[in-house]
């Protein structure tokens, strides 16, 4: 039996949603939803579905929903579909406010359905071949950079970017942050642009992460330094490199060079995770409470650089 899916919000990142579940095996496209009809009728034709330029029209009607409408309107367009009983994976930030977002996953728990994050960097195969190296790491460091976008201006750049690898690092830390320094600046737009945060973890791990959206060159590097070993990724490119410190004949040596990662589209990969997860009955890779932990450290990254500014 195929499971029915579909997806509302199909601008520059809902259109990939669309093309991808329209080709898996025992999926079926029911829909996409946008409040431009022609937007919708245009993806539609594209992918053999039917266009929608309300939700409401789905609701009760399939098995899933992924949610890739602007950040504002995440909780009015989750909502009635987790009251319904299907499940949603929205993409990040999974909610405007916190407050939201605490709207949204206690809603989900409350109906029993699976609640969804789109934090993409997590299925990204260079983060699956490198994490299972990466232990009780000392320093991070990590630089997200973009040229000016003509997409996600209503949230800043904390929102829009750095929230990808604040996810990542509370998942490969697995310890709560402790202190907190950050700074942002708004270049181009009233919203931050560019910010850089400090991160000390109550394990000891420091982490430094920089995201900009108004860059010349198209960066997204981590890398990785703990006991014995450095860490290398490349999230765009998706490399890894690793060297280590081995013993060598009584005198340390260095070894390494990259590690084998089979490529793939992380996307896709998120939106397998997603149809297994409907079909296995079990909890996503991310979850509606990661996208909330992610949202969280966000939040006070901002509110920090809002304080500094006031």
């Amino acid at each position: 039996m195929s499971t029915r899916l579909a997806v509302v919000g199909v601008g520059q990142l809902g259109q990939h949603h669309a093309r991808i579940l329209a080709a898996m095996r025992d999926v079926e496209l029911a829909g996409v939803v946008d409040i431009k009809p022609d937007r919708a009728r245009e993806i539609a034709a594209k992918y053999g579905t039917a266009a929608y330029a309300d939700a409401a029209a789905l609701v009760g009607r399939i098995d899933g929903v992924c949610i890739a409408t602007p950040t504002v309107s995440h909780v009015e367009v989750a909502l009635p579909f987790i009251e319904a009983g299907a499940a949603v994976l929205v993409e990040k930030p999974l909610a405007a406010s916190l407050a939201d977002a605490d709207r949204l996953v206690a809603a989900a728990a409350a109906r029993g359905v699976m609640l969804a994050t789109g934090h993409t960097e997590r299925f990204n195969p260079a983060v699956a071949a490198a994490l299972p190296h990466v232990s009780r790491p000392r320093f991070i460091e990590i630089h997200r950079l973009g040229t000016f976008p003509d997409r996600s201006l209503d949230i800043d750049v904390i929102f829009d970017l750095m929230i990808h690898d604040l996810d990542v690092l509370l998942a490969v830390v697995g310890s709560e942050v402790a202190a907190l320094e950050a700074v942002g600046v708004n270049v181009l737009t009233p919203r931050v642009d560019i910010a850089n945060a400090r991160l000390r973890f109550a394990s000891g791990c420091i982490a430094n992460v920089t995201a900009s959206r108004i860059s010349r060159d198209r960066v997204r590097k981590a890398r990785f330094f703990q006991h014995d070993a450095y860490i290398s990724i490349d999230y765009a490119a998706q490399e890894v490199e690793m060297y280590r410190l081995v013993p060598q004949n009584g005198r340390p040596a260095i070894e390494g060079g990259r590690i084998d990662v089979a490529t793939d589209e992380p996307l896709r990969r998120e939106l397998a995770d997603f149809v297994a997860a409907i079909r296995e009955r079990r909890p996503p890779a991310v979850t509606g409470a990661d996208g909330r932990a992610a949202l969280a450290l966000a939040t006070r990254v901002s509110d920090l650089i809002v304080a500094a500014t006031a």
